[in-house]
């Protein structure tokens, strides 16, 4: 039910074929109805990651098995929503109308309204504004899960020395910022102009990318390494680590066919000699872990850095800005009537 009068139709940003941001343009199409199970959204925020760039792109190949083969089934990108429920399906108890929301959906945040599972969602926190909770869910979420796979948590978090390779984007700036808050001791790789920025959010020493070779590190320099961004060699960063220390692989390197498979088999085989662990990392949508990235941001212990905030009828634009793949932090595009 709802309380509220909902249009029929809506403006959302779709594209009809695989391709760069020109290939998404503005169409008139129905809003959908919330099936069971599901809720309908009116969006206030999405931020854009590299995952909307690449289903957009249809790149790797392989993507295409899941997204569509000619043409990609997801035809509005924008995953990470904040904004509003106005209309339940049947089944839904978790979620009621005028609840102001936060989450992972599988698509739909470039348009007005989106249908969204409720078991996706969670109530956002007050006082916290709708473009920094859109920032939070995807990003935040595989910062969260990566540290959980490289062991930096808990107790075993404090003076740990933590290494974050591509460490200037969505992911990177969360992970510099959640590995310090926990009292681990950052490094950050990253270019240029995100080293004032990652200081700021707690890393110990920022290393500039292109004049820094991860081979002349000394071997052993760091408890854990998080990658998510860069090709480099896998043994180059294995030597890295500690004995009994885990690489975690959030970027799987980028093949044009098959993507990450290839890096992730050769770090499964080299796990096999050693101590020392090289683990891929496959993100998962984690509403509880969603639910506590709010609730810190809401403290003011998690800011994400914003670099910039597009009206919704300039959506076109920032998917190309987020698939030039310089972001710092993070972009979010905002309805345009949202307060």
């Amino acid at each position: 039910m709802s309380t509220e009068a909902i249009p029929t139709t809506m403006t959302a940003w779709r594209q009809h074929r695989y391709g760069d941001a020109d290939a998404v343009a503005p169409e008139k199409v129905p809003v959908p109805a919330p099936r069971a199970d599901e809720v309908l959204v009116r969006v206030a925020a999405t931020s854009l990651n590299s995952a909307d760039a690449r289903v957009m792109r249809g790149d790797p190949l392989l993507l295409r098995l899941a997204f569509g083969l000619r043409r990609p089934r997801t035809m509005v990108q924008g995953r990470d929503i904040a904004g509003t429920v106005v209309a339940a399906g049947d089944g839904v108890t978790t979620l009621r109308v005028g609840d102001a929301v936060l989450g992972e959906a599988t698509g739909g945040g470039l348009a007005p309204f989106v249908a969204v599972p409720a078991a996706r969602l969670v109530r956002r926190p007050d006082g916290l504004e709708d473009v920094v909770a859109a920032a939070l869910p995807m990003a935040g979420g595989t910062a969260w899960q990566a540290l959980a796979l490289a062991g930096v948590e808990g107790e075993t978090a404090r003076g740990a020395r933590v290494l974050v390779v591509g460490a200037g984007g969505g992911v990177g700036h969360f992970t510099v910022q959640l590995a310090a808050r926990r009292g681990a001791e950052v490094t950050a790789l990253a270019g240029p102009r995100a080293l004032p920025v990652l200081t700021g959010l707690g890393a110990a020493t920022v290393l500039e990318h292109r004049r820094t070779d991860l081979a002349q590190l000394p071997a052993a320099s760091f408890d854990a390494v998080v990658v998510i961004a860069g090709d480099h060699p896998l043994r180059t960063l294995r030597r890295l680590v500690v004995p009994g220390g885990t690489v975690a692989l959030v970027s799987g390197g980028s093949g044009p066919v098959i993507g990450p498979l290839g890096v992730i088999a050769r770090a499964m085989v080299l796990s096999l000699f050693g101590s020392r662990r090289l683990r891929p990392l496959a993100a998962t949508a984690k509403p509880d872990v969603t639910a506590e990235l709010a609730r810190l941001a809401a403290a003011g212990d998690l800011v994400p850095h914003i670099e910039r905030v597009w009206p919704q009828s300039e959506s076109r634009a920032a998917l190309a800005h987020i698939d030039a793949g310089h972001t710092i932090g993070k972009i979010v595009v905002r309805a345009e009537d949202a307060g």
